[in-house]
Parts: structure tokens; C-alpha cells; sequence
């Protein structure tokens, strides 16, 4: 291997950039440019320096350096050209010489400085072919789209069905007298209860089509919501039509039509007068037990879209048994609320305002009591010889809650390879560039309320925390629902809808 690393540093020899191309440690590369202007002597202009071990070719960049680190056996001519072949990529995607603009645009140089050097020997490439190749387009990306764009056409078409489908039986059900059927959680229990299950509209607007695909949505945990139906004659037959001129089709394509129905799942249906729940938690744990502090701030948020439902009040069932502490807002009637629960204007003769989120009441719940942790988390990491034993469990205290999309995210030394995973309840993800495991279930419930995870890898127990928690849930933690809504004249009840969402602000244990 001749040429080592090229690397953008300061003149302190701070790394902004740098690419290795042999197998190097982080420590390794930032101590070879640590050292490096201190072998620089001022007072001759040499482009090079050597130690016993490797041999600088660098160029002055205004208040930055180019560094090749190469062999001391290396072709000092050729290292040269080189240099001056790296020195004039950068003015071509940084505006200017400067550690910001080459920062931002970090990745644009490794993938041109991959080009310039593979395996460690110099590639036959000028700038030109440079930049055609880093910029060329990929003939299996653009049939990757075509095909996904296919599926998530034929997902709509198929949702609109479906919608027309359960419009339809409602609307029979409603002419031959029997109760309409229910379409599944979007509305509150009073709702699901008392009054006809949420409408799905006859209407469903398009939105305009993003250039970038959206991330898919959250999964909500088991649903009777709609299940989009699999690829239909559109895209057997593009997909055939691409097979006959010799396209090779990769197999997971197919599996991008769960995704598409994910991303393409009906959005909550909002009533005239709606509701957003949202709690946030804040929980910092102690590796050997304790809650050294939990914090929980949460909101209802109100918004009417229809100027006659202006003037309501809000029925709140608070069944919390922590000692919650309740703050309502200042134009709500805390009299009323104290009394009888009831969230109204001080002057029931004003209304509250048209679209626009209006939040009408809060609450907070800070504590230092261990059993109020919703999900436990216990790390323990063992010295075995060179490598550490790590066991990592959580236990679900809250049973009525159900989370979805829990990642717990273990801190990995760096430089030590991959974790050798034993036995694990879900799935996980290694991210080698931020040294991470990340531990991945799709929910946790009362059905599935403990798990735990084993894996091997060198290191020292501090190495492993602290650890975070990550989750979204569609049940809050205390409990406070809206039951019904109603107006101020005559009482009379109000169709409402709610969206309920418990979040996660910061959870680690250190």
C-alpha cells in the first residue's frame, strides 16, 4: 500500500476531512495529523516531510492544508501530481477554502477522493471524469422508482375503493335502521360508544406529489384499519415488460407495496371541533437503579373549524392517581373546571377562536419515585477477558400504555468491530459510523411486556452507557381524556375527534 490517507486539516492539524485507504483507527489518523505541523520547519519551503514511519505531502490551502500520507517507499513525483490532482477537486464543490464550507460538503470530496485513489494506488482520472462519475446516474435507481411509483398509484386507487366500499355500507346500514358499522380507532371512546363511528369522507384529496419519498408513518399497533391490497395487473405487467428487454428486477422491489400502504394510510379523520393530546417525558435512570429525576409536561390542544361549534365546553376525565398538577388557561373558567371538570370560557358569551390550536389545558408531573417509570431499562455489562458480556433487558410498568417504534440505543467502543449477538427478543441495527447498536421492537404491551438482548464485544462496562430509549405511543401516561363535548347553549352534545400522542423528550440511563 503506498498512499495512506488524504486528509483537509488546519494548520493546528485539527481533521476536517479525511479519507483512509488502508485499515487505520480514528486515533491512529487524527494522532499522524496531530503531529504533523509540528514537523513542519517555517523557514524552508519544502512540500513534504517525513518521520520514521511515514512521509506528509501537503499543499497550503489559505488557513487550511491538503495532507497526503503516504509510505516513505513511495513515488515522490507521482505523490505529488497526486496532491495537486486533490488540491484542485476541493474549489470544486466547496465556494470557499474555509473549515465550514469543507464540513458541509464532506461527503461530496470522500466520494471524489475515492475516485482519485482505490486500494491505495492512483487512479487514471482527470477532473473531468471525476465529476461525470460521481454524478452519473444509476439505470437500477430510476427503475427502483418507476416500479415504487407504480405501487403507491395503485395503493390509492385501491384505498379510494375501499373508502367508497365502507361509505356505501354505512350509508345501508343507516336506510335499513341498523346501527352504522365502525371503521376502526380514529375517533375518542364517547365517540365509538355513544354516536356513529368516524365518517370516512367520500371525497379523499390528493396531495400534491413530494419529489422525495415521505418517510413511512409510525406504526399504531394492531388496527382494523384499511390493508392495502398487493401489486395489481399495472405493475405485474411493467414488471414483465422490464423482465422481456432483460432488466434484472431485484426481488425486495415487491416489498416496497407494505411501505407504499404505510405511507399512504388514511390521516386521522378531523371533525369540526378536534382535539391533539401530547405528552412529552423527560427521564434520566441510574445504571444500578433509582430515577434520579422524571419530568412530564402535557397539553390538550382545541380546534374548531366550524364557527357554530365556537362556543363549547370540554367534559375532561382525569382518572390520574400520581397527583398530577393541572393548569388550565387563563381565559378558561378554573371554577367550572374545579367543580365539574369542565373546560369553558370565563364569558360564556365569547367564543373560542376559529382555526387556530388553542391549548386550554396543561398539566405537569415531576417525581422521583421509581415505580412511576413507565419502561425499565436494566444494562449489565460483565468483563470476560478481552471482550465485555453485555445483557440488557426492559419491563414494561405501565401495562395500559402501549409503545410503538422502540429503538434502545447501546453505546459502542469504538474501533472493536462488529457485537456478537447471542439471544435477542426483536430485532437490531449496528451502526459502525456513530458506534451504536441500536435494539429495535415494534411494540411493547401488556402481551409482550418484558424482552431482553444479548451480545459480546471488547470493551469496558462505562463504555456502554449511557443508554437511550426512544418510543411514540397513541395512549398517554395520565390518563386525561376528553369524554364529551357539548355546547354552551342548550347542552346539546357536539361530535368531536381526538389525537392522542405520548412522546419521548429525552430517556437515557447513565
Amino acid at each position: 500500500q503506498v498512499l495512506l490517507a488524504a486528509a483537509v486539516c488546519t494548520k493546528a492539524g485539527k481533521a476536517i476531512v479525511s479519507r483512509q485507504f488502508v485499515e487505520m483507527t480514528r486515533t491512529r489518523i487524527e494522532g499522524l495529523l496531530a503531529a504533523f505541523p509540528k514537523l513542519m520547519n517555517t523557514g524552508k519551503q519544502h512540500t513534504f516531510v517525513e518521520t520514521e514511519s511515514v512521509r506528509y505531502v501537503y499543499q497550503p490551502m489559505e488557513k487550511l492544508y491538503m495532507v497526503l500520507i503516504t509510505t516513505k517507499n513511495s513515488n515522490i513525483l507521482e505523490d505529488l501530481e497526486t496532491l495537486r490532482l486533490f488540491s484542485r477537486v476541493i474549489p470544486e464543490y466547496c465556494r470557499a477554502l474555509e473549515e465550514n464550507e469543507i464540513s458541509e460538503h464532506c461527503f461530496d470530496l470522500i466520494f471524489a477522493f475515492d475516485e482519485i485513489v482505490a486500494l491505495g494506488y492512483r487512479e487514471n482520472v482527470n477532473l473531468a471524469q471525476i465529476r461525470t462519475f460521481t454524478e452519473m446516474d444509476s439505470h437500477e435507481e430510476k427503475v427502483f422508482r418507476a416500479v415504487r411509483e407504480t405501487q403507491e398509484r395503485e395503493a390509492k386507487a385501491e384505498m379510494r375503493r375501499k373508502a367508497k366500499e365502507l361509505q356505501q355500507a354505512r350509508r345501508d346500514a343507516e336506510r335499513q335502521g341498523k346501527k352504522a358499522p365502525g371503521f376502526g380507532g380514529f375517533g375518542s371512546s364517547a365517540v365509538s360508544g355513544g354516536t356513529t363511528a368516524a365518517m370516512i369522507t367520500e371525497t379523499i384529496i390528493e396531495t400534491e406529489k413530494p419529489k422525495v419519498a415521505p418517510a413511512p408513518a409510525r406504526p399504531s399497533g394492531p388496527s382494523k384499519a384499511l390493508k392495502l391490497g398487493a401489486k395489481g395487473k399495472e405493475v405485474d405487467n411493467f414488471v414483465d415488460k422490464l423482465k422481456s428487454e432483460g432488466e434484472n428486477i431485484m426481488t425486495s422491489v415487491g416489498k416496497r407495496s407494505t411501505e407504499a400502504a404505510k405511507v399512504l394510510a388514511p390521516p386521522v379523520n378531523m371533525e369540526s371541533v378536534h382535539m391533539k393530546i401530547e405528552e412529552k417525558i423527560s427521564l434520566t435512570c441510574g445504571r444500578d437503579g433509582g430515577l434520579q429525576n422524571m419530568e412530564l409536561h402535557g397539553m390538550i390542544m382545541l380546534h374548531i373549524a366550524d364557527e357554530k361549534f365556537a362556543r363549547i365546553r370540554l367534559h375532561v376525565e382525569n382518572e390520574d392517581k400520581r397527583g398530577v398538577q393541572l393548569q388550565t388557561h387563563p381565559n378558561v373558567d378554573k371554577k367550572l373546571f374545579t367543580a365539574e371538570s369542565q373546560i369553558g370560557l370565563k364569558n360564556p358569551e365569547k367564543s373560542f377562536p376559529i382555526n387556530s390550536d388553542v391549548g386550554v389545558l396543561k398539566w405537569r408531573l415531576q417525581t422521583t419515585e421509581e415505580s412511576f417509570i413507565p419502561l425499565t431499562i436494566n444494562c449489565w455489562p460483565s468483563e470476560s477477558g478481552n471482550s465485555c458480556d453485555v445483557n440488557i433487558e426492559y419491563e414494561l410498568q405501565e401495562e395500559c400504555l402501549e409503545l410503538n417504534d422502540v429503538i434502545i440505543t447501546i453505546p459502542l467502543p469504538s474501533g472493536v468491530g462488529t457485537p456478537v449477538i447471542g439471544e435477542i427478543d426483536g430485532e437490531y441495527r449496528h451502526d459502525s459510523r456513530r458506534n451504536l447498536l441500536e435494539w429495535c421492537l415494534p411494540v411493547i404491551d401488556a402481551k409482550n411486556k418484558s424482552g431482553s438482548l444479548e451480545f459480546s464485544i471488547a470493551g469496558q462496562p462505562n463504555d456502554f452507557f449511557p443508554v437511550q430509549v426512544s418510543f411514540v405511543s397513541k395512549k398517554n401516561y395520565c390518563n386525561i381524556q376528553v369524554t364529551k363535548v357539548t355546547q354552551v347553549d342548550g347542552n346539546s352534545p357536539v361530535r368531536f375527534s381526538t389525537e392522542t400522542t405520548f412522546l419521548v423528550d429525552k430517556y437515557e440511563i447513565l
